[in-house]
């Protein structure tokens, strides 16, 4: 899925999920065959599908038998994406997340150090999500200066709410414990609409987000006061709903791509989509309790 999650832009997934109101007709080619390639959402909007594993030989049918080129060879369980994989390449991520934090909490990094360590972050996240192939080097190295930049901040809050970042770590914990049962559940549906929904409420948050910054640095102030007092806490609220909004669709696309025959490569993309996410989730959650200490 393409726009997802505080990037906004995913290779593997473009435009939705699998079989998101995507039925094919019995006996087409498509229902034999992976239903990506049919998918309505994974192409442009000028209906150009762009299957992200139109190419992969190890999907489930393909284009390939479709368009008359001869039939792949058949795909090896070793070479799909599994859930194990995903497993094991989230926690490298989040422990290498959770060792550079410890670093620079333990090192007493300075405020600057972190920041310019959010913005490298933030840049690897980027040009990530805008490639068209898998970097694991890329996600590792996001991995470990978002680390650096959450072992900062942690530290600051620390300072304003004693004990915060331990709850926020634990608030964390409890909010995808909380989405994985829902979704496991079926409580929480994952379709294109609430796809749509999420998509447009984050990049909402985010706008006022980035308004609320320039306001309070040009003019003064808290700046809209989206951080601060009641409204602060509506709007941490907000953040924490979004995140885990973000959780569901991340267990749609980790769901889907094991279910169609992913490559084994698109697991490093689900470890970064649920390191991001969870990481906005922690970020959210260490606010609102600031400013619950500050009232």
């Amino acid at each position: 899925m393409r726009s997802r999650n505080p990037v906004f832009s995913r290779r593997g997934f473009s435009g939705g999920h699998a079989g998101f109101d995507a039925g094919p007709q019995a006996g087409t080619a498509q229902a034999q065959g992976n239903p990506y390639a049919a998918n309505p959402y994974a192409g442009n909007p000028y209906g150009q599908p762009a299957n992200p594993y139109a190419a992969n030989p190890y999907a489930q049918g393909g284009p390939d038998l479709q368009q008359g080129y001869p039939p792949q060879a058949p795909a090896r369980a070793a070479d799909r994406m599994t859930i194990d994989d995903v497993v094991a390449r989230t926690s490298i991520t989040l422990g290498l997340v959770v060792l550079a934090a410890g670093a620079a909490w333990a090192l007493r990094l300075p405020v600057g150090v972190g920041f310019a360590a959010g913005l490298v972050a933030m840049v690897l996240g980027f040009v990530q999500s805008f490639r068209r192939t898998v970097s694991p080097a890329l996600i590792l190295g996001y991995a470990v200066f978002e680390g650096l930049f959450l072992g900062v901040i942690s530290q600051v809050y620390n300072e304003v709410a004693k004990g915060a970042p331990m709850q926020a770590v634990l608030g964390t914990m409890a909010v995808f414990a909380g989405v994985l049962i829902a979704y496991r559940a079926k409580i929480i549906r994952v379709n294109a609409r609430f796809m749509r929904f999420v998509i447009g409420a984050a990049i909402g948050f985010a706008l006022l987000s980035l308004v609320n910054v320039l306001v309070a640095v040009f003019v003064g102030g808290d700046g809209l006061g989206l951080r601060t007092g009641g409204l602060g806490i509506v709007f941490g609220v907000i953040g924490v709903v979004i995140g885990a909004a973000f959780l569901a669709l991340d267990f749609k696309q980790v769901e889907d791509g094991v279910r169609y025959g992913a490559p084994r490569e698109e697991s490093w993309l689900a470890a970064f989509g649920l390191t991001m996410t969870l990481v906005w989730i922690y970020t959210e959650i260490l606010r609102l309790i600031a400013i619950l200490n500050n009232d």
